[in-house]
């Protein structure tokens, strides 16, 4: 009786363990990539967190070419078109947090990723955006996320641009670092100084960052500086020229590291 008694009682003392349990959160990464720079976003994510990870593929593939790409979504954007996407392996139900990857198009996410998004149930997820491009574009991905996915809570991912690929590790550790998902110090940064005029110093700053993208051809205007943990942040306000000659606003971001020349990280276009 006494042995019966204890393997009741030991028992008890398992279920009430095992429902105090919490259930285990698991990550997913998915994302959509045509020259692999995505990939290689959506990759260091998945080790980083070991999160499950799958790819988005349309049905009908487009050309790695970067000239024919812009020419067919330019023709399925002018007739309201969508790619048809090919169902991903993966079970959205069963995750808590989810990492949306995505190239920039005609800056915002790429349009097979909207594809996506306009059929996928994200309601109640935990949706973190990282995304690759060529000058910028995370900002106004993101508020088309918040518009298409309402119901979903959008946390800060990042963006990176194709050109630093090699600072891709710490972008991604500071991402983690903020959302929690990974120990470390996250990184507080102050408010850029005021706008002021440009010296000769700062255009030498400016003209360096840019040189030799030739989807911007800006003069700066004005900067405001802030000091961060890689180095020194430069906010500057400029003109761009178009091809057809109009002139545009831009504000573009620079960062001038201890040694090796300026970079610019994100350009918004106003």
């Amino acid at each position: 009786m006494k042995k019966i008694l204890t393997i009741v009682l030991a028992g008890l003392l398992l279920a009430a363990c095992t429902s105090k349990e919490k259930p285990v959160k698991k990550s997913l990464v998915v994302y959509y990539s045509i020259t692999s720079t995505t990939q290689k976003a959506a990759e260091c994510i998945q080790q980083k967190t070991g999160a499950d990870i799958v790819a988005l593929q349309a049905k009908d593939a487009y050309p790695t070419d970067f000239q024919q790409i812009i020419q067919r979504s330019q023709q399925e954007m002018k007739d309201s078109v969508l790619p048809e996407m090919l169902p991903i392996e993966a079970d959205l139900s069963a995750y808590d947090t989810i990492f949306v990857g995505y190239p920039i198009w005609f800056g915002t996410y790429a349009l097979p990723v909207k594809s996506w998004l306009s059929k996928a149930d994200l309601k109640g997820k935990v949706i973190v955006p990282f995304c690759t491009f060529g000058s910028g574009g995370y900002k106004q991905s993101v508020a088309d996320l918040k518009a298409q996915q309402p119901e979903a809570q959008i946390v800060e991912g990042f963006g990176i641009r194709s050109a630093l690929m090699d600072k891709l590790p710490g972008v991604v550790d500071e991402m983690l670092i903020g959302l929690g998902m990974k120990e470390g110090e996250k990184e507080v940064k102050a408010d850029f100084s005021e706008q002021k005029p440009v010296e000769k110093a700062d255009e030498e700053i400016f003209n360096t960052a840019v040189k030799g993208y030739q989807m911007l051809n800006a003069k700066a205007v004005s900067v405001g500086s802030r000091q961060v943990k890689a180095g020194t942040e430069y906010c500057f306000k400029a003109e761009n020229s178009s091809p057809d000659g109009k002139k545009r606003p831009v504000t573009v971001y620079v960062t001038k590291e201890a040694e090796g020349d300026p970079y610019f990280t994100l350009v918004d276009y106003e």
